[in-house]
């Protein structure tokens, strides 16, 4: 078997809305697979150290989900101009992470064996997720969709030569990497056993965080129960991952559940629309948004004459608010404004990884090509320069929250000054010197298609440099940059 047609893929193209990948795209089931999938990667030294160094998942994860979904809808585009063009943008995204692990080695995220072990693991989480629904895949299904994902990655890098030509061969080459090459690493171990627990609310559930917290507590040890579970057995001895008893159990029958979603009528399960409404702030205009927060104020009050009636020992009210507090209003603490702004990949400290996870999401959100691309990271980059020389009194390469904190440090040198120039540039795309609907639109959306406020073409250079150096530099709260830099 080939990357090219035969059989019904004589028909059929391989991308497209009729490819078997689209088919998932609003399957219940795909979330569970992608979690599964997800730990498979990381657990792949070279990934899980690229993952650790560089990824944004652990301080911004809806972020990462919102942006990984963008790209993989494109990528399986039915337009080969859209896939070449985010091919060629992924590409130049991998080709910039590069370092050592914590034992010393070498991982490049261009690294075409681990490159072909992301689709691979993508491939063999979905066959497995039909088969614990009881509904597994036939063997002319999995040709033809394993054909989809060579020619993805051949999309990717030009070459589907790192996985195996012959589907009963490439279950062999996954065996051997599971039992061989994956470790517990420390990626693996986050996704594991601290995301789920730590999982910061959605924008659009940030403001309940009791509830949020009450729901994590319930669901994240399920997850990690049932993903562990899905795992294979080889992995989980070589990994020493426990399985939690009745896992096996729990996990299938999370499998079928979410497999009988396939009986509900067409389009009521859109992933587009869940990831959007989940990013939506509770203070935008959206019907759904204000639905969500009409709930949870009844809740507040439900919570309230609950108290009044049973109240508990020592209980005299809500805790007092700080006189401070009014005055503070709108500001961000430092060790607020470094946890949630400056510390992107969520390690505890601030370095380059961070300053381009910023470079990163300001280019996907614009859409942009080279050079442009190339101008927001180098801008960036001298930005990391000037921190690292003012802020980082040890020496060792970064910069820690309480030297961040020690500092009380003004950012708004000229550096990030020339940051929010370049910034303003590639958001200006007509050069017209004014940032229109359309362009403002491209950069402060929420989700995939609304914004917070609008621009009447009037926001010019002045204004929008002032605003983002007050934003970086004076740690103010801001309607159109939280949902940008700050927001999970």
């Amino acid at each position: 078997m080939t990357t090219g047609t035969t059989g019904t893929a004589d028909k059929v193209p391989l991308f497209g809305p009729e490819s078997q990948f689209r088919a998932f795209f609003d399957d219940p089931r795909w979330a569970l697979a992608m979690i599964r999938a997800t730990v498979l990667e990381a657990a792949h030294p070279q990934i899980g150290a690229a993952l650790a160094d560089n990824s944004t998942f652990v301080a911004h994860p809806w972020r990462r989900l919102r942006n990984t979904f963008l790209s993989m809808r494109r990528m399986f585009n039915a337009d080969p101009a859209v896939r070449e063009r985010e091919a060629a943008r992924l590409n130049r995204l991998h080709a910039r992470m590069s370092g050592s692990d914590t034992r010393g080695r070498a991982y490049d995220a261009m690294d075409r064996a681990a490159r072909a072990w992301v689709v691979a693991t993508l491939y063999e989480s979905a066959v497995t997720m039909c088969r614990l629904s009881g509904q597994p895949l036939d063997q002319d299904t999995m040709e033809r969709m394993y054909a989809e994902y060579r020619t993805f990655l051949a999309a990717l890098e030009g070459d589907a030569g790192e996985l195996p030509e012959d589907l009963n061969d490439f279950w062999r080459y996954f065996d051997r990497v599971v039992e061989d090459e994956l470790e517990n690493t420390e990626a693996a171990r986050i996704i594991l056993y601290r995301l789920f627990d730590h999982l910061p609310a959605p924008a659009l559930l940030d403001g309940a965080p009791t509830l949020w917290a009450a729901g994590r507590a319930v669901v994240s040890p399920l997850l990690g129960a049932i993903t562990v579970a899905s795992l294979p057995e080889p992995y989980r001895r070589r990994a020493g991952l426990a399985e939690m008893p009745g896992a096996p159990t729990l996990m299938q029958g999370a499998y079928l559940a979410a497999g009988l979603t396939r009986f509900l009528p067409e389009g009521w399960i859109n992933a587009e629309s869940i990831i959007e409404a989940l990013s939506l702030s509770p203070d935008s205009d959206d019907p759904r948004a204000r639905t969500v927060t009409a709930l949870r104020a009844r809740m507040k009050r439900a919570s309230a004459l609950l108290r009044l009636l049973t109240p508990l020992s020592g209980d005299t009210g809500p805790d007092p608010v700080p006189a401070s507090s009014a005055a503070a209003e709108g500001r961000r603490s430092a060790e607020e404004f470094f946890r949630q702004v400056l510390d992107q990949t969520g390690d505890g400290h601030l370095d380059w990884p961070d300053l381009a996870a910023m470079a990163r999401e300001l280019a996907t959100r614009l859409d942009l090509d080279e050079p442009e691309e190339t101008r927001l990271y180098d801008a960036f980059a001298a930005w990391w320069r000037e921190l690292q020389a003012a802020l980082d009194t040890d020496g060792d390469g970064r910069v820690s929250a309480a030297e961040y904190a020690a500092a009380v440090p003004s950012l708004a040198g000229p550096a990030l000054i020339r940051v929010a120039e370049v910034l303003f540039d590639v958001t200006d795309k007509d050069g017209s010197g004014t940032i229109n609907a359309d362009e403002h639109r491209a950069l402060f959306r929420t989700a995939f298609h609304r914004d917070l406020t609008t621009t009447d073409g009037t926001y010019g250079r002045s204004a929008f440099v002032g605003d983002f150096l007050s934003f970086m530099s004076g740690r103010r709260r801001n309607t159109a940059y939280d949902p940008l830099l700050a927001d999970a």
